[in-house]
C-alpha cells in the first residue's frame, strides 16, 4: 500500500472520532463508532500488526457496536401508562412528535385500574401517565421539559 493510502486511513480515525462526538442521534454515533473501529483495524493490518487488527475488528468494531446498539435500543423509550378505558383518547401523534427531538420512541402501557397506574408511576415502572381529565404527567424532568418548550415549525 502506498504512503498516501496509509495517511488517508490514519486521517479517517480522528476525523470520524470527532464526528462521533458531535452526533445527537445515538444511532448515527453507533455507525460512526463502527467506522472508527474498522479504520483502526485496517490501519493495524496495513502496518503489520495482524493480531491487534483482528482484536480491534472483533472487539472494537463488532462487539462494542453490538453491545452499544442493545443498550441504546433499550434505553431510548419513554414508557407512558394509561388507564385502559382512556386508551382511545391518547394524542399519540402529538406525543411522538414531542419525543422526536430526543430520539425517543413511545411505549404505551395500559393498566386495568387506576391504583395500579398510580403505583407504576411511583415505583418508576413508567416514565409518565396520561389521564383524560388531568392530561399528561411526567415524572422525569427532561421529558416534562420536552413538552413544555415551544416546538419549532416542521
Amino acid at each position: 500500500m502506498t504512503d498516501f493510502a496509509i495517511l488517508l486511513i490514519a486521517a479517517l480515525v480522528p476525523l470520524t472520532s470527532g464526528l462521533t462526538l458531535l452526533q445527537t442521534n445515538p444511532y448515527r454515533a453507533l455507525i460512526l463508532r463502527g467506522i472508527v473501529g474498522a479504520a483502526c483495524a485496517l490501519l493495524y493490518a496495513v502496518l503489520g500488526a495482524a493480531d491487534v487488527a483482528l482484536t480491534e475488528a472483533l472487539v472494537g468494531t463488532l462487539l462494542a457496536v453490538l453491545l452499544y446498539a442493545v443498550t441504546v435500543r433499550s434505553s431510548m423509550a419513554a414508557r407512558l401508562g394509561v388507564w385502559a378505558p382512556e386508551v382511545a383518547h391518547i394524542p399519540l401523534e402529538t406525543l411522538r412528535q414531542g419525543l422526536a427531538p430526543a430520539h425517543l420512541r413511545l411505549e404505551v402501557l395500559t393498566y386495568s385500574d387506576l391504583t395500579s397506574l398510580e403505583t407504576a408511576l411511583e415505583t418508576q415502572k413508567i416514565h409518565g401517565l396520561y389521564r383524560a381529565e388531568t392530561g399528561l404527567q411526567w415524572r422525569v424532568p427532561r421529558l416534562q421539559e420536552l413538552f413544555q418548550s415551544p416546538r419549532p415549525p416542521a
